[in-house]
């Protein structure tokens, strides 16, 4: 039987903050006065399947970067076990590093004195790649991020855009098996963020045991990435399914907006159609906006042959999807505008 690619079971991570000096002099401290321990993730169990690309959402502070540190053995658990692989990421952490790359936006990598071509080489080089085969790669990771014409500059003469375009080159030309993207658009331009998506999703459909865990602010870029996300916040798994299926999990009923010529008739009549939740209508000089929620999909063809009947001339007609944003704001209470930017995930 085929092991996930990544399995966490009960995972938890604390922070312990340090205590200050006490003199034998000192007056006893109470226990309020203790510093509390920070815990970061707190019984995280997940597993994602080998072939997927999986999203993480939460806010600043959630427990995303924890949880990443400790699947590719930068930092240890405080209890529960994480496997990479099939392989412990305690026990075997030298085995999995070979199998594994990492990307975080924002961070500064590289040496300053090397050129971005000498940089991913040397990168490549000290996971054993072949220069004929890291060259080529480095080529084609250059031409995808729009980097080449920088090949022979300075990691030092870069703008901050540029050099995140360097670290996610970085991060595919060891062609690991596993991979981990946290935030890997974070600061890049409109442009350069869509060639690196379409990029990802060719990459991850090349081979179909390449796995991909993306940590991202973008409810946009996850929807249109990640084949299961799990949203995550305060070190607890709030909730783990495919973007489609979350979101119809906040919408209890189905909604459409229909836009009416002015001179419509029956659309006053429609809130008392059976199977309408609930309507709502906005007149404008130019048109009428009804808003609907119906018990039942299908309910719709009823409101749009009464409209049709009593007179009324459609001009358009949607309907209306919840987005991952409504499913965040659901669970976590807040939309990821909101965060501290001052904390850490």
């Amino acid at each position: 039987m085929e092991h996930p690619a990544i399995r966490t079971d009960g995972l938890t991570r604390t922070y312990r903050k340090p205590r200050k000096r006490r003199w034998p002099w000192s007056k006893p401290r109470s226990a309020a006065d203790e510093p509390q321990d920070f815990v970061a993730l707190n019984g995280v169990s997940l597993e994602v399947r080998p072939g997927e690309l999986f999203g993480l959402l939460g806010p600043n502070g959630a427990g995303k970067t924890t949880l990443i540190k400790i699947l590719t053995t930068l930092l240890g658990p405080t209890s529960g076990t994480a496997r990479v692989d099939g392989l412990d990421v305690v026990a075997d952490a030298a085995a999995v590093r070979p199998r594994i790359n990492m990307v975080s936006g924002g961070e500064s990598s590289g040496y300053g004195i090397l050129n971005v071509r000498e940089n991913l080489w040397l990168f490549a080089r000290i996971y054993g790649v072949p220069t004929a085969v890291a060259e080529a790669r480095i080529d084609k990771m250059l031409g995808v991020v729009g980097l080449a014409d920088k090949a022979t500059s300075r990691i030092s003469h870069l703008s901050t855009g540029q050099r995140q375009k360097m670290n996610f080159c970085r991060g595919f030309i060891t062609d690991p098996k596993i991979l981990f993207l946290d935030e890997p658009t974070l600061g890049l331009d409109v442009t350069s963020a869509r060639a690196i998506r379409g990029f990802v999703k060719e990459w991850i459909k090349e081979k179909p045991d390449r796995t991909l865990l993306l940590t991202t602010h973008y409810m946009a870029e996850a929807d249109e990435l990640c084949d299961r996300l799990a949203i995550i916040d305060r070190g607890k798994v709030l909730a783990c399914d495919t973007p489609a299926n979350l979101k119809r999990q906040v919408q209890k009923y189905p909604l459409y907006e229909l836009t009416l010529a002015p001179s419509a008739n029956g659309w006053a009549e429609v809130g008392r159609l059976p199977g309408v939740h609930q309507s709502t209508v906005t007149s404008t000089p130019t048109t009428v906006e009804l808003k609907l929620s119906l018990f039942e999909e299908p309910v719709i063809g009823a409101v749009v042959q009464s409209l049709v009947t009593a007179g009324g001339r459609i001009l358009a007609m949607k309907k209306v999807e919840p987005t991952l944003e409504d499913v965040f704001i659901e669970l976590v209470g807040h939309g990821l505008a909101e965060d501290d930017p001052g904390a850490k995930g």
